[in-house]
């Protein structure tokens, strides 16, 4: 990396597909009806949860896939009884009710909520008859991978796929929505790999160490310090017997993780890959898995850290976070996204993330790296923090004293935060929020330009900053929340959202978290309690652990 450069790897690479608007708070389920295409047996019906993207301005049409190329698609079925599901959440967040915090396993899942044998087997069958080979079905029977080639892809879902030049590259997209025959159109809410456009991005920046960072760079020791973990961690509460499941799109140097590990003699066990979807060869984002592993690394040393890896697509993010939650991973930590307004999963990612709350999954989201104004030009939030089933993770500025004691801390002038315009306020943030949309962040960690963490990445030892940093922290600080709860024979962290806006609003919020006063992202200003730069704050390690069990 060169000296004396700042490389800002939140530049948003779209390439030119922008996903069509949802309806306003509404993840609609499939209802609406085309006029069946020429050549059609039976009526078929849209698929709501699936659009045809958007180009954006300069995107110039190239031609049509080749009937012969090959199409991987993943399939996501509609979930069943979701009035049933949304009681027993509601039931399992609220301290009043037995059932608080006894979630279920995949297998009650799937057997309560997901598609039924029935349905798997019908929609099987009509796909194996259009051509296309059916993959696995996840364990949580609402994922189905498919593949096969264009044509065939064409004729099961009644659309053409066209190729564009878009922002310098070659991308492929369907040019209306997917449509199936009616009789089993409500079996799927959406099919995600009929276009390569859309990617996610990294919550990162880096500069060299020859040109040193003002402020408070973070070793383990600092962090630890600062968000008193010390004492837990000395108390063995230090992830030990936990997992922690990181989302990535890209492969990393197992060297560079190896090397931050030694120097600061951590003793955390080598990370594990799982690769989804075939992985991924792609390692543009190498320091992002790095940064997210020697974070984990440093505040949570004896966490079992899983490294999953799926192509940077949308069908790789749906099959991603299938993965995650059918292999119930306890903690989960995302610091990749794009713009809420040009995410093209957000039915099927958030019917993921409502099973993740049912099981008791902790997810994290960086907010993003962009402000107020995450899409760079209107007031806008970063997906997938904003669902509101996942905890978006704001970046503070960290000062620490000098014998590594919280100090003080500020809003990031560039942490993402705001209202969503796809979700409206979620039952856990009423009593704080008034705007009728869901807001974000949620909680808040070190992620400033002021504040930055000193780890090897890719060989090179670099001061790296940003939201990515902070989404990590928290999944470290639960995974040794679970650690402790486990030994004292209390329920884990569990939904996070659920259990973190019933903490804060009680009588050890100023014990527990870190109230956050003063910064603002361009939009919103950081004050007294809940805000949108910085939550509810960061973590009082030990406190909140004492306090709570």
């Amino acid at each position: 990396m060169p000296v004396n450069s700042s490389v800002n790897r939140r530049i948003r690479r779209t390439l030119g597909v922008l996903a069509a608007p949802l309806p306003v708070f509404v993840l609609a389920l499939p209802v609406a009806h085309a006029a069946a295409p020429a050549g059609a047996a039976s009526a078929r019906t849209a698929l709501a949860g699936t659009a045809a993207p958007h180009l954006a301005a300069g995107a110039v049409r190239t031609g049509a896939v080749a009937a012969d190329t090959p199409i991987t698609l993943q399939i996501s079925l509609t979930p069943r009884n979701q009035a049933g599901l949304d009681a027993f959440l509601r039931a399992v967040s609220d301290p009043a009710s037995p059932q608080y915090k006894h979630y279920l396993t995949v297998a009650q899942y799937a057997q309560n909520y997901g598609a039924t044998d029935a349905q798997v087997s019908a929609l099987t069958t009509y796909l194996r008859g259009q051509g296309l080979t059916v993959g696995a079905l996840t364990a949580n029977h609402q994922t189905l991978a498919v593949s096969g080639t264009a044509a065939q892809a064409e004729k099961a879902f009644g659309v053409q796929l066209g190729t564009w030049h878009a922002d310098g590259r070659d991308v492929f997209a369907n040019t209306a929505a997917p449509t199936l025959p009616s009789d089993i159109a409500s079996i799927v809410s959406s099919v995600a790999g009929l276009s390569n456009a859309s990617q996610r991005t990294p919550n990162y920046h880096v500069q060299s160490q020859a040109a040193p960072h003002a402020g408070t760079v973070l070793t383990p020791t600092k962090a630890r310090g600062g968000y008193n973990l010390t004492s837990p961690l000395a108390a063995g509460d230090n992830g030990s017997g936990q997992t922690i499941g990181l989302v990535e799109f890209s492969a990393y140097s197992a060297s560079a993780v190896a090397a931050y590990n030694s120097k600061y003699s951590l003793g955390a066990a080598a990370a594990t890959v799982v690769n989804v979807a075939g992985g991924t060869t792609d390692t543009s984002g190498s320091v992002e898995d790095e940064l997210d592993i020697e974070v984990d690394n440093a505040l949570a040393p004896k966490a079992n850290v899983k490294v999953y890896e799926a192509p940077n697509s949308d069908a790789g993010e749906v099959a991603l976070y299938a993965a995650l939650v059918s292999a119930d991973v306890p903690v989960i930590s995302s610091s990749w996204g794009e713009p809420e307004n040009q995410e093209n999963n957000l039915t099927s990612d958030d019917a993921d993330f409502k099973e993740a709350a049912a099981q008791g999954q902790s997810v994290f989201a960086a907010s993003g790296d962009s402000g107020a104004k995450d899409d760079g030009s209107t007031l806008s939030v970063d997906y997938p923090a904003s669902d509101p089933y996942v905890s978006g993770v704001g970046g503070t500025n960290l000062t620490v004293s000098s014998s590594n004691a919280w100090s003080s801390e500020t809003g990031w002038s560039d942490s993402g935060g705001g209202q969503s315009d796809k979700w409206t306020t979620p039952a856990f943030q009423a009593p704080v929020n008034t705007s009728g949309h869901r807001e974000v962040p949620d909680v808040s960690a070190a992620g400033g330009d002021s504040s930055p963490w000193y780890i090897d990445a890719d060989g090179s030892w670099t001061d790296v900053w940003g939201t990515s940093a902070a989404a990590p922290n928290w999944a470290a600080f639960v995974a040794d929340y679970n650690t402790a709860a486990g030994k004292a024979g209390k329920a884990k962290f569990g939904y996070a959202n659920s259990f973190i806006y019933t903490v804060a609003r009680s009588s050890s919020y100023n014990t527990d978290f870190h109230d956050i006063k003063s910064g603002n992202n361009g939009g919103y200003s950081a004050g007294t309690g809940y805000d949108e730069v910085t939550g509810w704050g960061s973590y009082n390690a030990a406190k909140f652990i004492a306090n709570k069990l």
